[in-house]
């Protein structure tokens, strides 16, 4: 079976050596050996539990989850339901997170727009209820006529 040192699989998986070592500081490698020189080294049957790790870490959860979850995966077949229950978990999560983060962004394409605007007419004025120096709310109404597609945001 072909094996890999740290460096291949931080080229192949696109993370630094740094990280992987920290994944395994952390516990989240039980299945890398190392060989006769202490090298760590993988397996291509490692390079999925790699793959879910740095999918898992970059989705945001917890590296004590993601311990967890690898040491659920390192115990087999006894522990489908739980490493089912926990994606199911972590999905419904990454949906919020992602339904947060497009809020966020048509806000800021609205400000981003309302600016341009205001840069447009050398004053932010353009943009107030007159008599006010609050932003009048019938812009938004506009704006939103003019980007039909944009999602609306909660103020």
């Amino acid at each position: 079976m072909k094996t890999y040192l740290i460096g291949d699989i931080a080229k192949k998986m696109n993370v630094t050596t740094d990280t992987l070592r920290y994944y395994d500081k952390e516990g989240l490698l039980p299945f890398a050996k190392r060989n006769e020189a202490g090298r760590r080294i993988f397996t291509e049957d490692d390079l999925g539990y790699v793959e879910v790790i740095n999918c898992l870490k970059k989705s945001a959860v917890p590296v004590k989850e993601i311990g967890q979850f690898i040491e659920c995966c390192m115990q087999g077949d006894q522990t489908l339901e739980q490493r089912y229950d926990f994606m199911v978990k972590r999905e419904a999560a990454l949906e919020r997170q992602i339904k947060e983060l497009e809020t966020q962004l048509a806000f800021l394409r609205w400000k981003k727009w309302y600016y341009a605007r205001a840069k447009a007419a050398k004053t932010e004025s353009v943009n107030f209820k007159p008599g006010t120096q609050r932003s009048d709310p019938a812009l938004y109404d506009h704006y939103q006529k003019l980007h039909p597609a944009s999602n609306k945001f909660i103020e």
